[in-house]
């Protein structure tokens, strides 16, 4: 038995993928940024077990069968391919985060999946290609291999799409304060909504302005200049949720506490506290601000309705081995 923990972190995309270029390999239609959240983590544990007569998947406890379990699968077929192996695997995994609301648990899901998968195998996969393997599961997932501030760029091709770090997670000591509003899986994942984006007619605008937002977000973080960062990254995620809510089928992922909080966080920048908004696919509010800070701005979320709960998270550090052995 050939077995390897890994544990990764989720991330929070600045710029946000949301379309693909060829879906089957997950070349995203833009490059995206995003940083790595610090605390939250999903920790997975892959054995290869030649006694197995196919791949098992436990998530937090619970046996996950169908196209859970597939999507899983399908990065494991890749792995022994990579190893010329042909046992199954046990894979168990857990979250201390929700899954599914827009807090990219698939994202280190998959990070953690090809890490331990990979060095369960006896592999000893570059970060390059470890992304570039995450991202065949999810690709947000490829973010979450490296450290800190990490920049998908899109690539056209399996080998050069792939992620890497702009700067290392104390470069600049921003936290996310992210307000959960629902814990509830979502009903529509990202998977299904990549494969929609293009039949909005606002997704053609988006993708042909993202070198320019990319270009503004990336030297603001190296900056630090909060506040444009600020007005790229609400742009942008104001962007993303126009192409969703304007396809076909249209995906509305925002509830009214969603609503509230934005409202309150563009208010409260207007009094001079720097801070900023930014939701992924789901209806949890991503509120992005200096470590400084992050004590007013944990407590004036609290006090919005319908909030539940607050996540404080930094600058996270790349996926790891927990613990390996042959």
């Amino acid at each position: 038995m050939t077995t390897a923990t890994a544990q990764a972190s989720p991330n929070i995309a600045f710029i946000k993928y949301w379309g693909n270029r060829d879906q089957a390999l997950r070349i995203p239609a833009n490059g995206s940024i995003s940083m790595n959240l610090d605390g939250l983590t999903t920790r997975t544990t892959v054995s290869f077990q030649p006694s197995l007569a196919f791949d098992e998947l436990i998530i937090n406890g619970y046996e996950v069968t169908g196209a859970g379990l597939d999507r899983v699968s399908s990065i494991l077929d890749i792995i022994r391919g990579l190893a010329d192996i042909s046992d199954r695997a046990e894979v168990m995994t857990e979250n201390n985060f929700p899954s599914g609301a827009g807090i990219a648990s698939s994202a280190s899901a998959f990070a953690a999946l090809a890490l331990a998968g990979s060095k369960a195998a006896g592999l000893s996969l570059s970060e390059p290609e470890l992304s570039r393997l995450a991202r065949r599961g999810s690709g947000s997932a490829s973010r979450s291999i490296p450290g800190g501030f990490v920049e998908w760029q899109a690539g056209t091709t399996d080998e050069d799409s792939f992620a890497f770090s702009i700067a290392v997670p104390d470069h600049w000591k921003l936290v996310d304060c992210v307000a959960i509003v629902s814990a509830a899986h979502k009903k529509t994942g990202s998977t299904e909504g990549h494969s929609i984006a293009g039949t909005s007619p606002l997704q053609e605008a988006r993708l042909a302005d993202a070198p320019r937002r990319l270009e503004i977000c990336r030297s603001a973080i190296l900056d630090r200049d909060f506040d444009s960062f600020a007005m790229i990254v609400e742009l942008d995620s104001d962007m993303m949720h126009s192409v969703m809510m304007t396809s076909t089928p249209a995906l509305h992922y925002w509830k009214p506490a969603s609503l509230s909080v934005m409202n309150a966080v563009r208010q409260w920048r207007g009094e001079g506290l720097p801070v900023c908004y930014t939701l992924d696919a789901g209806p949890n509010v991503h509120v992005i601000c200096p470590e400084t800070e992050a004590h007013v701005v944990d407590k004036r979320l609290r006090e919005i309705a319908g909030v539940t709960d607050v996540l404080v998270a930094r600058v996270g550090g790349a996926a790891g081995i927990v613990n390996g052995e042959k």
